[in-house]
């Protein structure tokens, strides 16, 4: 006869092995719904091409040059112009990065297209106007612009195009094209902050000293100071070409008029007008870097970023890590996968926080000993399985190399949570706190039936946007990326011709030795969070590209924010809406503090590569503006 206490045990071992039954069931049929349900868009099917960005106008772009017979460098680049013409929260003074697929070599390329701290931009200046950081707005906020150089160089090294036939959809833009209300409303909610500068003013308040002061929304949108800018690179590819220079050298022509020539001095007379500091040696000497990019393998799939001037190495650190679990056995979405997640990130955003800069300048970034996996498998031992642990902090890769860290007088002071500002209950201050967090850009994605695949983050100049003189040019906002004090990063410390350690971060990934997925998302802090998750989604969970795009995917703010006051949340957990009570219930017991979105997917755009059949599969966000055409 059996005992009571034994009944009691056997009672609760056997709920507690129903309960787990339950839950792997549960998590099954989470997968087969999302894999077997509809999406909210269609999957872009094509054959010949593929044009995916953040704006219908912009993809239309993409198609015009498609139609003409660009590749797709050509395509994206026209489709980079239109965006920037679009102010599509970013425009032409911002920064671009890319990764280029070349089929005739087989090799992934990357672009540099950063822009750099001017002169004069120091720790110590900042710290004389009483800043702890450069600003997040203005002409003081300003690194050069690089989306020019970026787009030129690409185009040069990469299209086939005149640089007047890919500028054509952004020159009729210019002439006036019908904004859309997201961009309306934008400019109308920053309008205060745009009066203070009078260029930004004249441009993008077209309706001054009314209740309404900005476009309004399907209004024809005119920029003729713009328009004369990409006017006279046209006319100096042009010019070039009568010279009898060849396609590339008229380009580089052109490239040259914008950093050495007529614009460069009306933005720099700009921009100094206006308080800034860019000079004409600052744009002379700043250059474009056609790069190595760094790479991973998962499960025999080559993971392609660009390297620790952006977050890109953080995808392939969480791989890394990754790899060594069983995600598929913990079930999508589950209280453990998500946990999982969320601590693997804690460990590779800390790496970042204290280790990605400027590898043009020194000290020289350990990336070899960060992407090491055995580093990978000793970062995983710290993670509690049971809890948060609020207090991630950076590794030590330096051994995983050869050597020894220079820094670990600094490492044994550096805390999130001491970094940290208590979480606050004022809206408007949370509002903030997740709007310079979610800090947008767009992306660009195109391929083409000969091979070239394209994957664009470009950034910078987004409203509210000073715009330096007569040449219609929004500047970057990209120097807040940097930090004034080595203790918070030895590698970002801001100084004159360095790149601030961007958050843009385009992803390619290889099968068998041909392109399998080319991917991209906005959002700040957030982007390779949401690559990771989308990654997975297909590999892992067996979603097509467009319900990957769509999949309910977890925020963490555990990382220092990449703008503003570098503010940390540690513990804060952004869920989907769909994610059910119980999986909730377990993780604010793991000490989460959760809140929900109804979307938390980027939004991401992408394309799948279906060799079986010789075809594309796009994929483009359900929410927002962004679009794709396919062919």
């Amino acid at each position: 006869m059996l005992s009571g206490k034994k009944i009691g045990f056997n009672l609760i071992f056997y709920k507690t092995c129903a309960a787990f039954l339950l839950a792997i069931f549960i998590s099954i049929c989470i997968v087969s719904t999302l894999n077997a349900a509809r999406t909210e868009k269609p999957v872009l099917h094509g054959k010949h091409w593929v044009a995916i960005t953040g704006k219908p106008l912009g993809a239309t772009a993409g198609a015009m040059i498609f139609q003409l017979g660009g590749n797709a460098v050509d395509a994206a680049c026209a489709m980079l112009g239109a965006v920037c013409t679009m102010y599509d929260v970013l425009s032409w003074g911002g920064e671009t990065q890319a990764l280029i697929y070349n089929p005739i070599t087989k090799k992934v390329y990357g672009i540099n297209a950063l822009g750099v701290a001017p002169t004069g931009a120091t720790p110590e200046f900042f710290r004389s106007k009483g800043l702890d950081y450069p600003p997040a707005y203005g002409p003081l906020a300003a690194v050069t612009p690089g989306t020019p150089g970026g787009l030129m160089i690409m185009l040069a090294e990469f299209g086939t195009m005149s640089l007047k036939d890919v500028l054509e959809p952004s020159i009729q833009m210019a002439k006036g094209y019908p904004v859309e209300e997201q961009l309306a409303n934008s400019i109308e909610r920053e309008k205060e902050r745009i009066k203070k500068w009078p260029y930004s003013k004249k441009v993008l308040l077209p309706h001054l000293g009314e209740n309404h002061e900005a476009p309004y929304p399907g209004e024809v949108f005119k920029q003729t100071d713009l328009l004369d800018t990409l006017k006279k690179l046209v006319a100096a590819e042009q010019q070039a070409l009568a010279k009898g220079k060849s396609r590339k050298e008229a380009i580089y022509a052109a490239y040259d008029r914008f950093y050495k020539g007529d614009i460069a001095r009306e933005f720099v007379r700009g921009a100094q007008e206006q308080g800034g500091l860019i000079t004409m040696n600052d744009l002379a000497n700043w250059k474009a870097y056609i790069e190595e990019p760094v790479m991973t393998l998962y499960k025999g799939i080559e993971v392609y970023k660009l390297t620790c001037w952006v977050q890109g190495p953080v995808l392939l650190q969480m791989l890394n890590m990754l790899e060594n679990f069983d995600l598929n056995a913990m079930g999508f979405n589950s209280a453990r996968y998500i946990h999982a997640l969320y601590q693997v990130m804690n460990l590779a955003f800390a790496d970042r926080d204290f280790y990605y800069g400027d590898p043009y300048f020194p000290p020289e970034e350990p990336i070899k000993g960060l992407l090491s996996k055995d580093y990978a498998k000793e970062r995983i031992k710290l993670i509690n399985w049971k809890k948060n642990d609020p207090d991630i902090r950076p590794g030590d890769p330096y051994p995983y190399e050869g050597k020894k860290n220079p820094f670990l007088h600094l490492l044994k002071k550096w805390s999130n949570v001491i970094a940290q500002n208590p979480d606050k209950k004022d809206e408007k201050q949370m509002a903030a706190f997740e709007d310079s967090f979610f800090a947008g850009t767009t992306s660009i994605q195109a391929a083409d039936e000969g091979g070239w695949v394209v994957s664009v983050t470009p950034s910078g100049g987004w409203i509210p946007a000073c715009i330096a003189g007569k040449t219609g040019i929004g500047m970057s906002q990209r120097m807040q990326s940097f930090v004034l004090d080595e203790a918070q990063n030895p590698f970002n410390v801001v100084a004159p011709g360095k790149r601030p350690r961007a958050t843009l971060t385009p992803s390619l990934a290889l099968k068998d030795g041909k392109p399998f997925l080319s991917f991209a998302v906005q959002g700040g802090d957030t982007q390779d969070q949401n690559m990771l998750q989308f990654f997975l989604d297909v590999v892992e969970f067996g979603m097509n590209v467009q319900q990957a795009c769509e999949a309910p995917n977890i925020v963490s703010f555990q990382m220092r924010n990449s703008f503003g006051k570098h503010e940390t949340k540690p513990g804060r957990l952004q869920l989907n809406e769909k994610v059910p009570p119980w999986v909730r219930d377990k993780l604010q017991a793991m000490g989460y503090k959760l809140d929900y979105r109804k979307y938390t997917s980027g939004p991401i755009n992408a394309i799948f590569f279906d060799w079986k059949h010789g075809t594309f599969w796009g994929g483009s966000s359900n929410y927002g503006e962004d679009y794709g055409v396919a062919w």
